[in-house]
């Protein structure tokens, strides 16, 4: 019996990773999806006492 085509391989995932960390995001955690290929990067969460009012708030109303 001949194995089902691979979901996602190691290249998809180094692309994924290299290409988070070139946009400046720092990589904490990697889920894939064994069924569907998805793959989930997660950042390392800050603390709230670290973030500024004012970057809050940009965020909240899409500011530029």
């Amino acid at each position: 019996m001949a194995r089902a085509p691979a979901t996602f391989k190691q290249a998809d995932v180094t692309r994924a990773v290299r290409g988070a960390v070139a946009a400046g995001v720092e990589v904490a955690h990697i889920e894939i999806s064994a069924r569907t290929g998805n793959i989930v990067i997660s950042t390392p969460r800050v603390p709230s006492a670290l973030v500024a009012p004012y970057d809050v708030w940009k965020v909240e109303s899409n500011a530029r």
